[in-house]
């Protein structure tokens, strides 16, 4: 029996290789940032200084304590914004051996909404994954964009129709106040409102 395209992409990560994947924002490229040399082949497909970290995607918010120690405020964020377009950057977990670029000591996280890439992320566990696209050009949005680009570099794409989604906001919650890295899909001052403690959006049930 021939394999499905989610079995073929956590096999060819199992390997160590690149695989494109779809998310709630833009096409990724991936890969397990466990083995060696894996995190390495997306620096060098992307052509991305290794001064820029790789963030990585887990299938389930519960996954953080795993990897990172958390906050009030993380844990704010993360109820109030995960799954979806956001990625934390918070203190490594002791131990963590990861080579992710970057300062060794943090980790950028993020809960991805795409149902496909959740459901190879549960198959796979946490995977690095950054925007497909060389470093300093736009991302890009669909599975044969990202085919013309890398071609051969990249194992397998797994289709998941076009991710039209702006990039997503990383804020660092590593030092006492948060610091905003790159706004994209969620606007950092409600995300700072709400770290605080402060939610400033209407509550479910307020009327319209």
């Amino acid at each position: 029996m021939s394999s499905t395209p989610l079995e073929q992409a956590a096999a060819a990560l199992a390997r160590g290789e690149v695989v494109a994947v779809p998310t709630d924002t833009v096409y990724g490229l991936a890969v397990d940032p466990r083995l060696p040399g894996g995190p390495g082949r997306v620096f060098a497909l992307k052509k991305r200084p290794e001064s820029f970290p790789l963030p990585v995607l887990i299938a389930d918010p519960a996954e953080v304590d795993e990897l990172a120690e958390t906050t009030p405020a993380a844990n704010r964020l993360i109820c109030s914004y995960w799954p979806g377009a956001l990625t934390l950057v918070l203190v490594r977990r002791g131990g963590l051996g990861l080579d992710l670029g970057g300062d060794p000591t943090t980790i950028g996280l993020r809960c991805p909404a795409h149902g496909l890439l959740r459901q190879l992320l549960q198959d796979t566990g946490p995977l690095a994954v950054t925007s497909a696209n060389h470093h300093g050009e736009p991302p890009l949005h669909t599975a044969e964009a990202v085919r013309s680009r890398f071609g051969s570099g990249v194992t397998k794409v797994l289709d998941g129709g076009r991710c039209d989604g702006l990039p997503s906001t990383v804020v660092s919650l590593v030092s006492s106040e948060p610091l905003c890295l790159r706004e994209g899909a969620l606007g950092f001052a409600e995300l700072a409102a709400v770290a605080a403690g402060d939610d400033p959006r209407p509550s479910a049930g307020a009327a319209s």
